[in-house]
């Protein structure tokens, strides 16, 4: 049987994606995997700002609120019982709740994806799990040693092939030696939209507006096509106008046509110092790993991570403003080097650097540090194939278990168990349902 998973994602921010990409890579994985969908409660939290309340009275309808949300996440956790809660950072899970995961012998992790000099809610929290993985090493695994995390793990962001893709007639032209006759095509109208000769996808932190003042001038001095996507990026005249669609969020999948139309990407790492423009910190940002799958070309700065992830020949690096000119104007004119690093920047990713094989190493690291886990593996139900039939293929069963899970039955239900708890609930059906259903009616057809 797989390993039962359930992800608890944040009501927004960067670490939202990545729990999305961590629930497709865990499936890939073969394990059977719920969600709890906090940004689904995320109105209902902000509504409380439009009252007109004294700010005690505000904070009191807030943790009230947060407090109910702990609740159905524990509602959750006792119709799914996972072999492990998975938490993204910021996930709204409290104290109190996860000490009753711990005395109720459900493991938890955290996968904290935000530097910790700078978010510190981790002192509170980081004991709390049984595990807690970090994008930082060092001094950020002593500090967790320090206050009692025992099981802390270094694991780098990462990308998902699936998402972060080259597109066809991509700037970068890496497609034309792969098979691709079904891959999706970057057409005329993407490049005129996505297209630019340097652009950036990202918020606007105080360092990237300094920089990209300098890089608008660049821009104007040299009529070339400059472009920034992405969010916080108001009250700024001088980078108006390359600022695309006012400064709204932009999606998965546009955000990978962009990667694909620009000639060079900017990945300047995010630092709420804008007296240093390039703060030369230690973790690699995810831009940094989708960029590479995607087969785009870009301008990182450096990190001392990135070593480690990245051989100097598979991204093109700068460690100051001035570099970082410089190099615009030198990648500019050499296409075809442009493309051989983008070649193998995505070969090193796909290798070393999926989300797929995060997972896996997490999962592996609990298993070592856990004897016994996960426990589902050693239920008498699992020993004996979980009641299934030993020849349906992986997908359904692991489907099937699933709907037990959520029908809350026993270890192999009979098909008449499942068909009464299915018919007692609400909802829409999916097509397994459906199928189940189906086959229920059919047989009291073919009894009679």
């Amino acid at each position: 049987m797989p390993e039962r998973i359930l992800v608890v994602l944040p009501f927004y921010g960067g670490s939202l994606p990545v729990g999305r990409y961590c629930v497709s890579a865990l499936r890939d994985n073969g394990c059977l995997v719920d969600v709890f969908e906090a940004p689904q409660f995320y109105g209902g939290l902000e509504a409380f700002k439009s009252l007109k309340v004294r700010q005690d009275r505000l904070d009191f309808l807030e943790n009230s609120f947060l407090g109910l949300v702990g609740d159905a996440l524990l509602a959750q956790v006792e119709r799914f019982q996972p072999d492990l809660v998975l938490c993204m950072a910021q996930a709204p899970i409290s104290r109190k709740v996860l000490k009753r995961l711990r005395h109720e012998g459900v493991a938890t992790a955290m996968w904290f994806v935000e530097d910790y000099r700078l978010f510190t809610y981790w002192r509170a929290f980081a004991p709390l799990y049984d595990f807690f993985a970090v994008i930082q090493k060092e001094p950020f695994l002593s500090e967790l040693r320090d206050i009692g995390v025992e099981n802390a793990l270094y694991l780098p962001l990462a990308a998902l092939p699936q998402m972060h893709r080259p597109l066809r007639n991509s700037a970068s032209g890496l497609l034309s030696n792969e098979n691709s006759e079904n891959s999706e095509v970057l057409g005329e109208a993407d490049r005129l939209r996505f297209g630019a000769d340097f652009s950036f996808m990202g918020a606007g932190y105080p360092n990237r507006r300094l920089a990209f003042r300098r890089l608008a001038a660049l821009a104007a001095q040299n009529e070339l096509d400059f472009r920034i996507w992405g969010t916080e990026w108001e009250n700024e005249p001088q980078l108006e106008k390359h600022l695309r669609l006012k400064g709204v969020r932009i999606g998965s999948e546009d955000t990978v046509r962009i990667f694909n139309a620009a000639k060079i990407n900017l990945n300047l790492h995010s630092s709420v110092r804008p007296e240093a423009s390039v703060s030369r910190g230690d973790f690699v940002n995810p831009r940094t790993f989708e960029i590479a799958a995607c087969g785009a070309f870009q301008l990182v700065d450096e990190r001392d991570l990135l070593p480690e992830l990245f051989a100097a020949d598979e991204l093109a690096t700068f460690s100051s403003l001035d570099e970082l000119t410089e190099k615009i104007g030198y990648y500019l004119s050499r296409p075809e080097e442009r493309n051989r690093i983008a070649r193998l920047g995505r070969e090193r990713v796909l290798s070393d650097h999926t989300y797929q094989q995060r997972m896996k190493t997490l999962l592996g690291f609990i298993r070592e540090r856990k004897p016994g886990w996960p426990p589902s593996l050693n239920a008498e139900a699992t020993e004996q194939g979980g009641g299934w039939p030993a020849d349906l293929p992986p997908e359904l069963r692991t489907g099937l278990e699933k709907l037990r899970l959520e029908l809350q039955l026993p270890p192999s239900p009979d098909f008449d168990s499942m068909i009464a708890a299915l018919r007692s609930r609400s909802g829409k059906l999916d097509s397994l349902e459906c199928s189940l259903l189906f086959l229920d009616e059919w047989k009291k057809q073919y009894s009679r």
